[in-house]
């Protein structure tokens, strides 16, 4: 019997119930966490939310697909990650779970960019080691596995033949606030919460939470400033978001978190993108370079002004897996 039959028996008549069957998808929209507001019930539990990139892993006869959450397949730059699939002997399955390069207690982004970022070529030096990160099963020997409980899941999950750079995402329960500040003393990026008995719904969903150590923003990158003094590249990139009815909105600008590779490296990008146009809705309060607004970057910050601007941002990382399109507030602002 294949390792799919095996672990599809060990599931009883109800649970049989609750799936169907269908052909191993090639796409699939993955489930997003949302922010947390009014504490998390009871019964839930909690992992650790990683610095890395969104990853579903497509296995069958064809071979085995990666795709990001916008599905950029990235298999070809992830030799490591297909042979590791390869030697489970599944023959049929999608796993969920976040590409990370790992870098002890705190995940390198950084490191990790070096291999998929735009920036890429730009970039030398090592790479640290690659970890995905497993944390849901959602297709397996031809069934959809979507409308089990997340603990049944989990369940089918931890019983496949994983080994490194495949790791399981490990679990815990208890108080929220507690082990929230202790993912913070560890230096961690936070928590994802989640709930046991929810199927799996593709976008965003409030059956998973997110709490993070900071707050932290996606936001659309509209233009730049020029550098001064011995700085390259760039001063300060030029901050945005959609609101309600489409239009971009200006949200400030952040010139700290960039090291040098980085600063070189995007600003070849903002010059490419160079645009005569500005694409905020409204004016900035600078003298700034514009561009055509198609990437996005994640920051860092302690709140907002009462003019709508970000309060001491920080550059966190680009981020290649979001589409500048659908990029709107979830911090308030």
């Amino acid at each position: 019997m294949s390792i799919e039959g095996e672990l599809l028996a060990t599931l009883s008549p109800a649970e049989l119930a609750q799936t169907r069957s269908a052909p191993t998808p090639t796409r699939v929209d993955p489930q997003l966490a949302a922010p947390d507001a009014g504490g998390v019930p009871p019964g839930w539990w909690f992992e650790r939310k990683f610095d890395g990139y969104r990853l579903l892993s497509h296995l069958d006869d064809g071979g085995v697909v990666l795709h990001t959450r916008n599905h950029v397949a990235l298999q070809q730059q992830l030799p490591e990650l297909v042979a590791a699939w390869e030697t489970t002997g599944l023959g049929a399955a999608v796993v969920d779970g976040e590409l990370v390069a790992s870098g002890g207690a705190t995940t390198a982004f950084s490191q990790l960019q070096r291999r998929l970022g735009p920036e890429a070529r730009a970039m030398s030096g090592p790479v640290t080691a690659l970890d995905l990160h497993v944390f849901d099963l959602l297709h397996l020997g031809g069934l959809d596995l979507r409308g089990l409980p997340l603990s049944v899941r989990r369940r089918l999950l931890d019983q496949l033949p994983l080994e490194s750079p495949l790791l399981l995402t490990e679990r815990s329960w208890g108080d929220g606030p507690e082990q929230l500040d202790a993912a913070c003393r560890a230096g961690w990026e936070g928590l994802v919460a989640k709930d046991p008995n929810a199927s799996y719904r593709s976008g965003r969903s409030g059956r998973w939470r997110k709490l993070p150590c900071v707050a932290r923003e996606d936001l659309v990158v509209g233009g730049w400033t020029e550098p001064r003094g011995s700085r390259t590249g760039f001063g300060a990139l030029l901050l945005g978001y959609h609101d309600a009815a489409g239009r971009l909105r200006y949200a400030g600008r952040v010139g700290t978190g960039f090291d040098q590779e980085t600063l070189q490296a995007l600003g070849g990008l903002l010059e490419r993108l160079r645009s005569p146009d500005r694409p905020f809705d409204e004016p900035v309060d600078v003298r700034a370079n514009f561009i055509d607004p198609l990437f996005v970057v994640e920051v860092s910050f302690t709140g907002w002004t009462r003019h709508g601007r970000l309060r001491h941002p920080r550059f966190v990382r680009l981020r290649v897996d979001r589409d500048p399109r659908e990029i709107a507030l979830e911090h308030g602002g």
